[in-house]
């Protein structure tokens, strides 16, 4: 298969690693070819703490997924999330030297660098300067200020903030697992890309993201995107609680939430009971799923509650920024039985399971509609759009085109991400 139509997405998650691998079809609809999965070892609440044992689980996903594909991986999109991304709403603006003469991106890039600049707490860095809506000489609410007039170019940012070593660590796996890296996206974002459609970004929709060791949220308005937030409780700790609750070994925990797990503590009878095997050769034990259901409905509802008030902090209470569309489950830990009903009773907004298997081609032969893919999936989705890009790039520089404009504002806000990626490649070509 041609090596320029094949997209490599990798989920560096907190309980699994996932390589996928795709290619787009005579319709440009993606397919997925290959899937590899591992165990994930090494990192914790979505940031790597062992380095060793991190590369040794890249490389199992990514043999597994050539294998699974025929095909060789040598270049990746990786996601981040983890407890060190955080986000901060920022306003800022230039005073152009000519108004006379119409705003162009040179003026967007200016402006946008300029938040770049913003002063951080030591050893964080600007990931995401995400721009929300302009403003020219005083008139508001602009989407798209290029082609326009004016003196004074203002705008209001999402800032997308982290730990610039956490995203090195990250890399450096990569590289030493003997991968290209290829960029890096959040993961709030990709998950979007692959589980919500376009008009449910449009009218207002939070994607509620449930990892094992983190729970991302992205919030969705008019199409753009308007506040993100990595909260640092997933599946994981659902477990470690029915672990220590029961008193079992963690194996059999995750087991007993997967197969008997409910978030509705009402839906178990008392007598309803299930019987672990002891530890060598002990009694085996008896544990009534009431007060399974007790142990993770306290923890749901506690995370729940966590996202919940981020989104009330984005503004969801006013009606502007009323999200019409509710809430989009996904991830792993979105699986769990009653989730959607519990979320609804919290929260009051309508939900639903997002799966990411809507946008790709219909003839996958490989089953990937579960929602722990998402942000995989969207990681391979992200992976084709650079692709384009770069391809776009290369034909204007064929063509001698260097002076057109792209038209929409998303080339832009790339552009101004690939410098962040570009130090990334630069700080790894210099660290070996």
């Amino acid at each position: 298969m041609d090596r320029k139509n094949l997209f490599v997405g990798l989920d560096i998650g907190t309980t699994k690693i996932v390589a996928l691998i795709g290619s787009l079809n005579e319709y440009d609809k993606l397919k997925i070819i290959g899937i590899g999965k591992s165990k994930s070892l090494g990192v914790h609440r979505g940031v790597v703490n062992n380095i060793t044992q991190t590369i040794q689980s890249i490389q199992s996903a990514v043999s597994e997924a050539e294998l699974n594909s025929s095909e060789k991986i040598d270049k990746v999109i990786v996601g981040i999330a983890g407890q060190h991304i955080r986000s901060l709403q920022h306003s800022d603006y230039i005073t152009r030297i000519n108004s006379d003469t119409v705003i162009d991106s040179e003026d967007l890039d200016k402006l946008i660098n300029q938040v770049y600049k913003l002063v951080m707490l030591p050893g964080e860095e600007i990931i995401h300067v995400l721009p929300q809506d302009y403003k020219v000489d005083g008139q508001a609410e602009i989407k798209e200020p290029i082609g326009m007039f004016g003196g004074r170019l203002e705008a209001n940012f999402h800032v997308v903030v982290g730990q610039v070593s956490s995203i090195k660590n990250i890399a450096r796996c990569i590289k030493s697992a003997g991968i290209d890296f290829e960029g890096i996206t959040l993961e709030p974002i990709a998950s979007s890309d692959a589980v919500l459609s376009q008009e449910e970004k449009e009218a207002g929709v939070a994607l509620i993201d449930i990892g094992g060791g983190t729970t991302d949220l992205a919030i969705f308005k008019d199409g753009i995107i308007r506040h993100t937030s990595v909260i640092p409780f997933g599946g994981n700790v659902i477990t470690e609680d029915i672990k220590e609750g029961c008193s079992i070994i963690e194996k059999q925990a995750e087991l007993l939430k997967i197969k008997f797990g409910s978030a509705w503590p009402g839906e178990n009878k008392e007598n309803e009971i299930v019987s672990i095997p002891g530890l060598r050769g002990r009694d085996p034990k008896e544990i009534t799923l009431k007060n399974l259901s007790k142990i993770i409905h306290a923890r749901v509802v506690e995370i729940i509650e966590q996202v919940y008030i981020e989104i009330k902090n984005y503004g969801h209470e006013e009606q502007k920024k009323k999200l019409i569309a509710g809430i989009v489950l996904t991830g792993g830990g979105s699986q769990l039985k009653h989730l959607k009903q519990l979320v609804e009773y919290i929260t009051g907004m309508d939900t639903r399971l997002g799966h990411p298997s809507e946008h790709l081609a219909g003839n996958n032969s490989i089953d990937i509609s579960s929602p722990m893919y998402a942000t995989a999936v969207g990681l391979v989705m992200n992976s084709t759009k650079i692709s384009k890009k770069n391809n776009k790039k290369e034909d204007d520089i064929e063509n001698h085109e260097l002076e057109e404009i792209d038209d929409t504002n998303q080339g832009e806000r790339l552009t101004i991400f690939e410098q962040f990626t570009e130090k990334i490649k630069t700080f790894l070509d210099n660290a070996e």
